[in-house]
């Protein structure tokens, strides 16, 4: 978007990446900013109608092209601002705007919490769900906190992220969220890919580090059939980035898509240190992304709680069954992912904690008849994905009434959900947190501490 020049010391240097609008749509229109919404837009309105328009900020007097017609609303890029925020500010990264990665890098970070505050507490309240007078904070650095990346390669063989709202991927020199090692592995990837002929190039590359930046993860993903050579390309990374412990061939990898692995070099895995803890952490495993946060976050899960028994729920390699297991008599760790039970098992060993193989669901159903030793448990930890616990989960969960419960979500809607069905349970919620886990995106981690009325 180009502002007008009394505001150019305010406005991001990046232009959006934008789609072109058909004829009818062609002409921008001057609206007014109102509000953040979640997923990275926010509100305006047109004739009474819904729109949604990204990089903008509330207050601003913005031209806009839409985009797409929705029944209920439209979506808008941005053109021209007419007046522009005093919060907005030039963005860190030069790629912002056209990278779909970031969303809030127009503003300060007061200014973008302040924003996730708002987006939850309303996001609650519209599920039918009166969150506290205060919703606690939890956030540290906001830059270069990411241990985890995921990037694609061009047809040139640049790597890059996708584009907003596009798959195209935008070639990146720099990344101000993402934590340095990872950066400069995947420009290394960059000169060993193109070592390779076209059609044998991997097209993506994932990396995951330790906090301290010691250890490294790499997958590369093809299509198939596979003709990569694996150890050729690992060995020339690792010659470039000695911290890389351990790469993977694999294909698959994205939603519905499960990856499959084709190939490994290197250990199976890396150790994290988190909390207190040696965590490992394997090829694939779901580990928290942001490596300035995670012990503040195993801290308010786990804290304050004690007692003879506590389940842990998706718990992935076991972050808050480890510690949970110093305050318990006994620890049951559910999971059911393959690249992170024997990651789980491995951590748990030697304490009071026990991994179970299971989906939560089919664990809450079958109860007594699978477990001998199934018993209601003092504090019941979950941390699902995206989607939620859902109905039926809820109801199993009501059905054992632990005195406590913790609900750690990456979503809002979906805890806005499952929060108005424990409530009708007989659950009262204590507190809740906003663990910043996702700085300068719109991404909302969640802690709720519920009480058993």
């Amino acid at each position: 978007m180009k502002p007008r020049s009394n505001q150019t010391a305010h406005a991001g240097s990046a232009k959006p990446a934008a789609i072109k609008p058909s004829r009818e749509q062609a002409e921008s229109q001057l609206v007014e900013i109102v509000k953040p919404i979640y997923g990275g837009a926010f509100l305006a309105r047109m004739q009474g109608k819904a729109v949604f328009v990204p990089l903008t900020l509330p207050g601003e007097q913005v031209r806009v092209r839409i985009t797409q017609n929705k029944r209920g609303y439209d979506t808008a890029d941005p053109d021209e601002i007419e007046v522009a925020s005093p919060d907005r500010i030039a963005a860190a990264c030069p790629h912002f705007g056209a990278c779909g990665g970031c969303h809030y890098q127009h503003t300060n970070y007061e200014t973008q919490l302040k924003f996730k505050q708002a987006i939850l507490r309303e996001t609650l309240e519209r599920g039918g769900v009166q969150p506290p007078q205060e919703i606690t904070i939890l956030a540290a650095d906001p830059w270069h906190y990411r241990n985890r990346i995921r990037v694609a390669f061009d047809a040139q063989g640049n790597f890059g992220y996708h584009g907003r709202r596009t798959n195209t991927v935008i070639p990146i020199r720099e990344c101000p969220i993402a934590a340095p090692l990872l950066l400069a592995a995947a420009q290394a990837a960059v000169v060993c890919v193109l070592r390779l002929p076209a059609n044998l190039r991997p097209t993506e590359l994932s990396l995951f580090c330790d906090p301290a930046e010691s250890a490294l993860l790499a997958t590369f993903f093809t299509t198939e059939p596979a003709q990569v050579s694996l150890a050729t390309l690992a060995q020339t990374l690792h010659e470039r980035i000695p911290a890389l412990q351990s790469a993977e061939l694999a294909a698959g990898g994205r939603p519905g898509h499960p990856s499959r692995t084709l190939e490994r070099w290197g250990a199976a895995s890396i150790s994290y240190r988190a909390a207190g803890f040696d965590y490992r952490v394997d090829q694939g495993a779901f580990f928290q992304v942001n490596r300035w946060l995670v012990d503040a976050l195993v801290e308010r899960v786990t804290a304050g709680h004690a007692g003879q028994l506590a389940w842990d729920l998706f718990a992935g390699v076991g972050l808050f069954a480890r510690p949970l297991a110093a305050s318990f008599a006994r620890v049951v760790a559910v999971e059911s992912a393959p690249p992170a039970v024997n990651a789980l098992e491995h951590n748990l060993d030697g304490t009071s904690a026990t991994a179970v193989r299971a989906e939560t669901l089919d664990f809450l159903r079958r109860g007594k008849t699978a477990h001998s030793d199934f018993a209601r448990p003092d504090l019941i930890v979950v941390d699902p994905p995206r989607t939620g616990l859902g109905s039926e989960t809820v109801a199993q969960l009501a059905q054992v009434a632990a005195p406590a419960l913790v609900y750690v979500s990456c979503d809002p809607a979906t805890l806005a959900r499952d929060l108005r069905a424990l409530l009708a349970t007989g659950y009262a919620i204590e507190s809740v947190t906003l663990a910043d886990l996702f700085p300068q995106t719109f991404h909302i981690e969640t802690v709720v501490q519920l009480r058993y009325a």
